[in-house]
């Protein structure tokens, strides 16, 4: 049976900010001390640091005099720190992912939970080391219980918690629709029907606003309290923009789930696409990459196909009509008309019925 994440605000509590605050502070010193140790274990002695060996290291550390401060929160966030340092590695030597980063004060801060160190009652969840539970707004309810508990703080100040749960969903009914999905940066998506999605332009949106806030922050001295209130203005500004930008991916893409059996769409390079500056901004504000990623993800749980074809099929410039397919078409030109059949095409539509052509062969 699948996993399934649910994620959730909360409001903590004077007390749990000083506990959560710990906790994070904790789980990054082990994380950033980990990978420096080992580092320096493969430079100087070219020896391989495993996961027992930093567990052994860690319980040391716990015992320094100077470092008594990583007893007085939870040893599981700490032991899953460790963990998360060993995957991260794993998915290095794998090519998966790049070398391991050291985590930053100011970005983003997460500590994992496992079994037996939360309680779930089904109605509320409580931390080990605290004294409440946690005042959580359920926007959604589950079933089951959760397996493993995040708690996160985001660069704007708030608190979110994410629990895994082990639950399949329900397979949506069967419908006789196949659609082929051109993206863009005009209309994030239009489909082979036809229908276009529209660009909300979220980050154009808040330009303004966000100029003005990164302005008051570089007037600010470094290390000074008006510099902190100044920076959580901009990281509130940057999260509302996220927020849009993920609320208008997240109903697009269960639009397109709900309504069509098969989904064709194309195989983007979008890390090398944004390489190009006059149009990386927009190419990021259209979320091209995690539109598909949404898609296919959803297409799994509710029994859908979603179908990648190759990202070097000319799907603009080949006329859906006969085949013809031109030696140029400038990004520019929105409309062109094929020269063998005289059929007048609308780029997007036209690239968008030969994706879902390419898609169904």
């Amino acid at each position: 049976m699948p996993y399934r994440a649910y994620r959730y605000r909360f409001y903590p509590t004077p007390e749990q900010v000083v506990n959560l605050n710990r906790t994070f502070g904790c789980v990054r010193y082990v994380y950033n001390r980990s990978l420096r140790y080992r580092q320096d274990a493969w430079y100087e002695r070219q020896e391989s640091v495993s996961y027992p060996r930093n567990s052994v290291l860690l319980t040391e550390w716990k015992k320094e005099p100077e470092r008594a401060w990583l007893n007085e929160v939870s040893s599981v966030p700490l032991q899953q720190s460790l963990r998360h340092l060993q995957t991260a590695y794993r998915n290095f030597f794998q090519g998966r992912a790049k070398y391991p980063n050291f985590k930053k004060k100011d970005g983003h801060q997460s500590a994992e939970y496992t079994t037996s160190a939360f309680k779930w009652d089904g109605v509320s969840l409580k931390l080990a080391k605290q004294a409440e539970p946690l005042a959580i707004r359920w926007s959604r309810r589950f079933t089951g219980k959760p397996s493993t508990v995040t708690v996160s703080r985001d660069p704007a100040g708030r608190y979110f918690v994410s629990l895994l749960v082990e639950e399949a969903a329900a397979l949506l009914p069967a419908v006789n629709v196949a659609i082929g999905i051109d993206v863009g940066i005009k209309d994030v998506v239009v489909t082979s029907e036809g229908v276009a999605s529209g660009n909300p332009r979220q980050t154009a949106k808040y330009a303004t606003r966000l100029a003005k806030y990164q302005r008051r922050l570089a007037r600010k001295q470094r290390g000074s309290n008006n510099r902190r209130k100044a920076k959580l203005k901009v990281a509130r500004v940057h999260a509302k923009i996220a927020d849009c930008r993920k609320d208008f991916t997240h109903k697009l893409t269960t639009a397109l789930i709900r309504e069509n059996q098969v989904i064709c769409v194309e195989n983007l390079a979008v890390k090398n696409m944004v390489k190009n500056l006059a149009l990386a901004k927009s190419i990021n504000d259209a979320n091209w990459g995690e539109l598909v990623r949404q898609l296919e993800y959803k297409a799994a749980w509710y029994g859908r196909t979603v179908v990648a074809i190759d990202r070097w099929f000319p799907s603009s410039k080949r006329c859906s009509c006969c085949g013809y397919t031109l030696a140029k078409l400038d990004l520019a030109t929105r409309q062109w008309t094929c020269p063998e059949c005289k059929t007048t095409h609308d780029r997007d539509v036209n690239a968008a019925r030969n994706i879902k052509a390419a898609g169904l062969a």
